[in-house]
């Protein structure tokens, strides 16, 4: 079925026990997931607010229609360094018809169940990208963690390194004192959660942030704050409001819409198949699409920002006893109640702690061992991991996973044509072939004959025999149009030179693609044999 979300498979055998276990999973990934939306959001150029309304809305959308169980939707760090860049640039209203946009190509791929192909993306390229994202998080996260005046950061990473080096005398050493131990909090915490008890229970990045924000109110402290910049946030959702659209802008919104879909399709996969290993179930990949198409188009309308699967949040999910995407609707609810109800104890927490929790985020983010291991690895993952990871941080995400995909894309094409060969068959082997060489000659073949190792029969045409050429292409497991039109090109320059081809072995793709392009009408009845040793036979009959 097209459109079947797997909360509609949730409620067979649902029972008291497991809406039990997701309420409590449900409260659990909302309190996680308030420092964080608001982190993201700041990080992104964009008030608190909108990170907390995305949480909720599309959050809520995406666990309501998505194809997995267990994933949590919502802000995630991946899109921080993309949404920045945008809002400098283009503006925020700006951003709101990328995001929308990004929610149309989202449905489209899941439509279209383009969910699969997200997969054939190199783990080089994940890799590259992804620590290139959480290198430009921490970077982001500077300013407010040493508490520096700048104005507005730049979203160039040569220009933000410029601007953090003019401000460097202008640091707030309470700011810093306050980040640093919001920083050693939540890695002592990681460290001795399991010996705390019924505390271990507590997220760590929710105990940084209430500690940090009782610090700062108890002896007010002078470090900015989101109701010293920002003015707080507001207690209750967003009216529904029309984004402005003219087709002057859209045009210049469909490359980042396109970067938006594309990652937020690869994290939301990503995070989906993680989910899947830990809980021994399998996702659907275009329903998810779907659902994140729907939540990213919905979103804007509310003043929200780009939302995908989170990690984090799934495996805190996961972890907390989360079994169905009803955990996933209560996080929504948990956060909206948290809205109304809370708003005002926001406006005194530091945007330092802040800045901790979310370089805590980026370091966690990037896979760092990768880079460790980098001399375990062939030279093309090394270049293509690294020049992934030097583009996205220098210049743009999306010249970087071009750039990966087309260095993937030759290393792929490359170790492929090296594992295709062409071998002279031996008399030893063939006894019919016995004092036959010059005059009857023939080649096995194996692997694929492609456009990157069509030089293997190119080689042939330069010492053909004088009477009979046979192809032996039982082990070749497939042949594309540049390859079929090597073969036919090699049996119109035997027909020149009056030269008999003779094939054997052709049979399942080889044999269709031969059919597909007429070769086998374009030779004669016997030109065609099961295997070599009877093709043999023939020839020297």
């Amino acid at each position: 079925m097209f459109f079947r979300p797997r909360l509609f498979d949730s409620f067979s055998g649902y029972s008291r026990a497991l809406f039990t276990k997701d309420v409590f999973a449900g409260l659990t990934v909302g309190i996680v997931a308030l420092p964080l939306a608001m982190a993201f959001a700041i990080a992104s150029g964009l008030k608190p607010q909108a990170g907390i309304f995305t949480a909720i809305i599309a959050g809520g959308l995406i666990s309501l229609l998505g194809g997995s169980r267990v994933q949590i939707g919502g802000p995630a760090g991946a899109f921080i360094v993309i949404v920045y860049g945008i809002v400098e640039r283009y503006g925020i209203p700006n951003l709101l018809l990328a995001t929308a946009m990004s929610g149309v190509f989202l449905f489209l791929m899941g439509v279209f169940r383009l969910g699969t192909l997200v997969r054939f993306i190199p783990i080089a390229v994940i890799v590259g990208f992804t620590n290139g994202i959480a290198f430009l998080i921490g970077l982001s996260q500077v300013k407010d963690f040493f508490g520096f005046q700048i104005e507005k950061m730049p979203a160039q990473f040569f220009q933000s390194v410029h601007a953090l080096y003019l401000a460097a005398d202008t640091f707030n050493p309470i700011a810093l004192s306050l980040a640093c131990g919001s920083l050693a909090l939540l890695i002592l915490w990681k460290i001795f959660q399991d010996r705390l008890g019924w505390l271990s229970h507590l997220p760590g990045t929710v105990v940084a942030m209430v500690v940090a924000t009782i610090v700062t109110s108890i002896f007010n402290l002078p470090v900015d704050t989101i109701g010293s910049r920002f003015g707080g946030i507001p207690s209750g959702l967003p009216a529904f409001e029309w984004i402005p659209i003219s087709w002057d802008s859209a045009q210049y919104m469909v490359a980042p819409a396109l970067t938006l879909a594309l990652l937020g399709a690869i994290e939301s996969l990503l995070c989906a198949r993680i989910a899947d290993g830990l809980i021994h179930d399998r996702h659907e990949s275009n329903q998810e699409l779907v659902a994140q198409g729907i939540a990213n188009f919905t979103i804007p309308f509310f003043g929200g920002m780009p939302a995908t699967g989170t990690i984090a949040r799934t495996v805190t999910n996961i972890e907390s006893g989360g079994t169905t995407p009803v955990s996933g609707l209560v996080h929504a609810a948990t956060l909206l109640v948290i809205v109304l109800f809370a708003a005002p104890l926001a406006k005194n927490i530091p945007l330092a702690s802040l800045a901790a929790i979310l370089i805590y985020v980026a370091w966690n983010m990037g896979e760092w061992q990768k880079f460790i291991d980098l001399k375990q690895f062939r030279l093309p993952y090394r270049i293509t991991i690294l020049s992934v990871f030097i583009l996205t941080v220098v210049l743009d995400l999306t010249i970087a996973v071009e750039v990966g995909l087309l260095l993937a894309f030759i290393t792929f094409i490359y170790r492929i044509s090296s594992l295709s060969r062409c071998e002279p068959a031996l008399a030893s082997d063939y006894p019919g072939l016995n004092n036959q060489q010059g005059r009857i000659d023939a080649y096995r073949i194996h692997g694929a004959i492609f456009f990157g190792a069509v030089k293997l029969l190119e080689k042939i045409e330069t010492n053909l025999p004088s009477q009979i050429l046979l192809l032996d292409l039982k082990n070749v497991i497939y042949i594309d149009t540049s390859g079929m039109d090597t073969i036919m090109e090699l049996a119109h320059l035997c027909k020149i030179r009056n030269i008999r081809l003779i094939i054997c072995g052709l049979a399942h793709q080889p044999l269709e693609m031969a059919e597909r392009s007429e070769f086998l009408s374009a030779l004669p009845q016997d030109s065609f044999y099961p295997d070599l040793s009877s093709g043999i036979e023939a020839a020297t009959a």
